[in-house]
C-alpha cells in the first residue's frame, strides 16, 4: 500500500482551466443580471432566472447523487466501489455550495415574486383559480422556503455525517468488533441519507422547484424522471473523474471490472430514463385529458420539439448502441465520450424542463445558458479536486477495501 499513489495534487492546468470556466462564467452572469435580470422587461427577467433555475438545480441534484450512490452500495454491502469511493465523496461535497446557491435563486424568485415563474405567487390568480386555489396548501412561499431549507441543508448535514464516518478508515486497522461497529454506524447513517433522499429527490422537490411552474399539469411519475435524469448523469460524472485519475497515474487498484460497473450503471439508468420519459409521454397523450396534455404539446408540436426529441437520441440510443457491449464499458475513450454526452444530454433536459415551460414560444439556448453552464463545471473541477486533494485517495484500513481490490465483473 506504500508504493501506491493515495494523495492527489492538483495539476497547474486543472486550476487553471477552472478559473478559467468560472471567470467565463461570472462574466455570463453578471452581463445577464444586468442586462437581462434587472431589466424592465418580464420576460428577459423569466430568460435569466430560469436560465439560474435549471442549472443550479440540475448541478445540485446530480452532485447529490454520489451521495446517493454511496448510501445504496453501503445499504447493500457493496464492496466494489472502495477503491473509488473518495471520488463520489469528494463531488458531494458540493451539494452545501451548489445547493446554497440554488436556494438563493429560489428565495430570490419567491420573495421577489416572479409569478411569471411561479403564478402560484400571484394571490390574485390563486383566488380566481379552483386548481390553483387547491393546491394551495403545499404551493405556497411559507411551505415552500421551509421544505428547500430542510431539503438542502438535510442532504448537506446527512452526507457531511457519512464522508466524516469513513474518515475513521484512515486512522488505524480495524479489528473484528471495530469493524462491525463501524459497518453498523455506516448502515445508520446512509439509511438515513436514503430515506431522506426517498422523500425529497424521489418526492417533493421536483414537484415544488420544477413542475409547479405548470401548476395546473402534473404527473406521478416526474420526481421519477427528475431522479433518473440526475442519477445516469451523476453516475457519469463518477465515471470521468475516475478515468482522469487513473489516466494521472492514480487509483492503481481500481481496474476495468470497476469502470465497468460504473458503465453498467449508466447503461442501465439510460434505459431508466428512457422508461419514465415514454411511459410519462404515452399516458397523458393517450388520455388526452386537456389540463395533462398541455405540458407536452408546445414541447411535440412547437418550438421545442427539436430539442424534445434530441434528448432521446442523446440520452437513450446512444447510451443503447455504444455501452450494450462488455467491451464498450471497459473502454476509457467510449465511456469518457458517452459520459460527456450524457450529462449534457441531461443538461439539455434539465432546459427543457424548466426553460420549455417558460417560453413556450421559442428555444432560447444561448450564450447564457452556456455560460452560466461553464460556472458550474469549472466550480465543479475546481472543488472536486481541492477535495480529493485533501484525504488519501483509499480508505486502506475500510473493512470491505480486500472486496474492491479482488473484485470481477
Amino acid at each position: 500500500m506504500a508504493s501506491l499513489r493515495t494523495q492527489f495534487e492538483v495539476p497547474g492546468k486543472m486550476k487553471t482551466w477552472s478559473y478559467a470556466l468560472i471567470g467565463l462564467g461570472l462574466a455570463a452572469l453578471l452581463y445577464g443580471m444586468f442586462t437581462k435580470g434587472f431589466s424592465s422587461d418580464e420576460h428577459e427577467q423569466v430568460h435569466f432566472w430560469g436560465t439560474l433555475m435549471y442549472n443550479t438545480i440540475f448541478w445540485t441534484l446530480i452532485c447529490n447523487a454520489s451521495m446517493f450512490f454511496i448510501s445504496v452500495t453501503t445499504l447493500a454491502q457493496a464492496g466494489f466501489t472502495q477503491t473509488f469511493r473518495r471520488i463520489p465523496e469528494a463531488i458531494s461535497t458540493l451539494v452545501p455550495i451548489f445547493g446554497a446557491i440554488t436556494f438563493a435563486v429560489l428565495l430570490y424568485i419567491v420573495f421577489g415574486h416572479k409569478h411569471h415563474i411561479y403564478h402560484w405567487l400571484d394571490t390574485e390568480a390563486v383566488a380566481a383559480d379552483p386548481i390553483l386555489k387547491g393546491k394551495s396548501g403545499f404551493l405556497n412561499p411559507t411551505f415552500f422556503v421551509i421544505w428547500t431549507t430542510l431539503t438542502i441543508a438535510l442532504w448537506s448535514f446527512l452526507g457531511w455525517r457519512i464522508r466524516k464516518l469513513n474518515d475513521e478508515a484512515d486512522a488505524a486497522p480495524m479489528d473484528r468488533e471495530t469493524s462491525e461497529k463501524f459497518i453498523h454506524r455506516g448502515t445508520v447513517r446512509t439509511a438515513m441519507f436514503t430515506v431522506w433522499f426517498g422523500l425529497t429527490v424521489g418526492s417533493t422537490v421536483p414537484w415544488l422547484w420544477m413542475m409547479s411552474i405548470d401548476a395546473h399539469w402534473y404527473s406521478t411519475m416526474y420526481s421519477w424522471y427528475t431522479f433518473a435524469s440526475s442519477f445516469v448523469a451523476g453516475m457519469s460524472l463518477i465515471a470521468l473523474w475516475v478515468i482522469y485519475l487513473k489516466n494521472k497515474g492514480y487509483l492503481e487498484l481500481t481496474s476495468q471490472e470497476h469502470l465497468h460497473d460504473i458503465g453498467k450503471f449508466m447503461f442501465a439508468f439510460s434505459i431508466f430514463w428512457t422508461y419514465l420519459w415514454f411511459s410519462q409521454y404515452m399516458l397523458i397523450w393517450y388520455a388526452n385529458i386537456p389540463e395533462e396534455t398541455v405540458y407536452f404539446k408546445h414541447r411535440t408540436q412547437g418550438a421545442y420539439k427539436g430539442i424534445f426529441f434530441f434528448n432521446l437520441i442523446v440520452n437513450f440510443l446512444c447510451p443503447l448502441l455504444i455501452l450494450m457491449k462488455r467491451s464498450a464499458k471497459r473502454n476509457y475513450t467510449l465511456v469518457t465520450f458517452m459520459a460527456v454526452l450524457i450529462i449534457f444530454g441531461h443538461w439539455i433536459d434539465f432546459y427543457q424542463m424548466v426553460m420549455g415551460s417558460l417560453m413556450k414560444e421559442h428555444v432560447s439556448l444561448g450564450w447564457l445558458d452556456f455560460g452560466i453552464l461553464a460556472f458550474f463545471v469549472g466550480a465543479m473541477i475546481l472543488f472536486v479536486g481541492t477535495a480529493l486533494s485533501k484525504k488519501p485517495l483509499i480508505a486502506k484500513y475500510h473493512p470491505y477495501l480486500k472486496e474492491s481490490v479482488i473484485h470481477q465483473v
